[in-house]
């Protein structure tokens, strides 16, 4: 590295020191820009912190940071831990989502804003209502494993808000009581509870109330979602995808098979309306498929048999094809 080099790297940690007042970038991470990249110089409110670089008019980021690409919080590497000294803090982050459309960002920033390093953060998106949480159990080996090999540090297990862990009141309870009994503390970011958990006196009363909470809130959704199911339902929407063959396809192809044209005569002249396939001719799988469900509706088990051999055919057609 040359000395201009050199120079560029002191000054990007210099700043990076501090936090910026601009774009929220936490101490170990490079400024980001309005567009979610990394911004190619320091936010003036932020490496104007660093006296020897206050009167400079910009502090260019250096390369190893990426500017222009997108950013991600990181964090300093961590000070070595003395397992001797009582006062140490070893922190274990844990987070999750109920569902893969839901994100984690904003509790991966939570807790990377504690100063967890990247390995001792793990995260997976799965219902509470799954009993085997591979991630979690994970997390809280890995914690058992630091207490046992350091037991003169405090080992802090972290985690957004009380529903990341559960949202049942008796599981809540007894992981509360578990993490005690193995010498670790249970600490909350957000939420009605935030900070250390006390396992004594007032501490745990209010645990249990909001852990009560947390379960009956659960239950509400739940009733409330079966509820909209079961009244869109009544009204004829069933949710997901729209169907490939609609009533006026299956009608059009019932009348012209009528008139004796064959489903591969007919299909070219379909067009799916809707869908991530609109405009397109749907398969003769699908046609097959919704004539011989039209037909069972009917109750003809004759044509239901037609209509699979000349299914089970045009299967052996394609495979003989190939």
């Amino acid at each position: 590295m040359t000395g201009p080099q050199i120079a560029l790297t002191s000054e990007a940690d210099a700043v990076e020191g501090h936090s910026c007042p601009r774009c929220n970038a936490q101490p170990g991470s490079p400024c980001r820009s309005r567009a979610g990249a990394v911004a190619g110089t320091y936010h003036t409110g932020r490496f104007t912190k660093v006296p020897r670089l206050v009167k400079l008019l910009r502090v260019p980021t250096p390369a190893d940071r990426g500017p222009g690409q997108p950013w991600r919080p990181c964090v300093p590497a961590p000070a070595p831990v003395d397992p001797d000294t009582p006062s140490a803090d070893i922190r274990i982050g844990y987070a999750r989502c109920s569902t893969l459309t839901q994100e984690l960002q904003t509790q991966l920033d939570a807790l990377v804003a504690k100063r967890i390093p990247r390995d001792k953060i793990f995260s997976e998106k799965i219902s509470t209502r799954v009993r085997v949480r591979p991630q979690f159990e994970a997390a809280l080996t890995a914690a058992r494993e630091i207490k046992a090999h350091a037991p003169h540090c405090r080992v802090i297990f972290t985690v957004y808000e009380m529903k990341r862990l559960g949202r049942d009141a008796a599981e809540l309870t007894a992981l509360a009581d578990h993490l005690t009994d193995h010498g670790l503390v249970l600490e909350m970011l957000a939420g009605p509870l935030p900070g250390m958990y006390d396992p004594s006196g007032p501490g745990r009363l209010l645990f249990g109330f909001f852990a009560a909470m947390a379960e009956t809130e659960r239950e509400n959704i739940r009733e409330a979602t079966l509820e909209g199911l079961d009244t869109a339902a009544r009204k004829g929407n069933h949710g997901g995808r729209p169907p490939v063959i609609t009533d006026d396809m299956l009608h059009t192809v019932l009348r012209r098979r009528a008139n004796g044209e064959t489903v591969q005569d007919i299909q070219p002249d379909l067009l799916i309306p809707t869908g991530r396939r609109k405009g397109q001719s749907p398969s003769l799988s699908s046609i097959y498929r919704s004539l011989a469900e039209h037909e069972k509706t009917q109750a003809h088990p004759e044509a239901v048999e037609a209509v699979h051999a000349d299914f089970a055919l045009l299967q052996r057609r394609e495979r003989s094809s190939k």
